[in-house]
């Protein structure tokens, strides 16, 4: 892997995630003054940009509800502190068969599928700088639960972003994913720049070797922008390996609890350590205001 010659990057931080992570740190945000606040210490660190999901308040599991997600940006609004919002619209395509012998009908418990309108509700209402689109169908986790984005629904959800005005972050999982996001880039459907983030290591996609990582970033077209990242114990090498080939950071509780071996991290813990190795290693770390022009964003406040 050659190294990049750019030398400006930006820091995103994923604060919660939609994972049972409440259940192993105590320090994972749940409501929305706590994801608000999250948010905004990872700014306060060096994050140009948060990625945002919400949960409900009283049980901590992962929620769609459009109300929570207006309470955190309002937080962070009249908090006065300048970060990109980046809301996840991954929710709403979860399907969790009925059992190995008996797949359909699907568990009720598990299975959460809705349309395109509504899993862009709270992105229509509010109108972010950014929202995820996450590019592809896979196994995740254990069972029976499968993460379902058709490519009839990545197009319906990615002309709707577009009609927004509002960046779609493409998340790519899996090798696949990338030639998926690709043909979504030749339906006219996402605008340039085109901004993508590599997920890696998550079961069960690409797994995070750099052989497989360097793969994927020769397969990126030259103009398209991306981040990357690793979950757990790689997460903050990751830091370093994602600016090495180019691209930009991505770090956070969602996919992460541990600062070092048996200490538990904040958001702003997370942050600071990326910042750390990135100045170290020579880079500079861009603005929410440098952001918005490098990403051609909609500032909406």
């Amino acid at each position: 892997m050659g190294l990049s010659s750019n030398r400006d990057v930006f820091i995103t931080c994923a604060v919660t995630g939609s994972g049972d992570s409440t259940g192993r740190s105590n320090k994972v945000p749940v409501t929305p003054e706590e994801i608000a606040n999250a948010a905004i210490e990872a700014a306060n660190e060096g994050a140009a940009i948060a990625h945002i999901h919400v949960r409900d308040p009283q049980s901590g599991v992962p929620s769609r509800n459009p109300d929570l997600y207006a309470d955190v940006v309002r937080r962070i609004k009249d908090s006065g502190v300048d970060v990109v919002l980046n809301l996840t619209a991954g929710m709403g395509g979860d399907l969790t068969l009925g059992s190995t012998e008996n797949p359909l009908p699907p568990d009720p418990d598990g299975t959460d599928m809705i349309g395109a309108t509504e899993r862009l509700a709270h992105v229509a209402a509010l109108l972010p700088e950014i929202c995820t689109l996450d590019c592809g169908t896979m196994n995740f986790g254990e069972g029976d639960y499968v993460m379902t984005n058709t490519p009839g629904m990545l197009v319906a959800m990615a002309k709707k972003i577009q009609q927004l005005g509002v960046r779609p972050e493409i998340e790519v999982f899996d090798t696949g994913h990338l030639v998926l996001a690709k043909w979504l880039k030749s339906q006219g459907v996402i605008d340039d720049p085109v901004v993508i983030q590599l997920c890696m290591g998550i079961p069960w996609g690409a797994p995070d070797d750099i052989s497989t990582f360097n793969s994927l970033v020769h397969n990126l077209p030259e103009d398209w922008i991306f981040s990357a990242f690793s979950i757990g114990r790689n997460q903050l090498p990751y830091a370093a390996l994602a600016i090495l080939a180019g691209g930009n950071i991505r770090v956070g509780l969602e996919d992460n609890i541990w600062l070092d071996k048996g200490v538990l991290a904040s958001n702003g813990d997370l942050v600071n350590r990326a910042a750390t190795i990135a100045r170290a290693m020579g880079y500079n770390l861009l603005t929410p205001k440098q952001v918005r022009g490098k990403l051609n964003l909609q500032k909406r406040w």
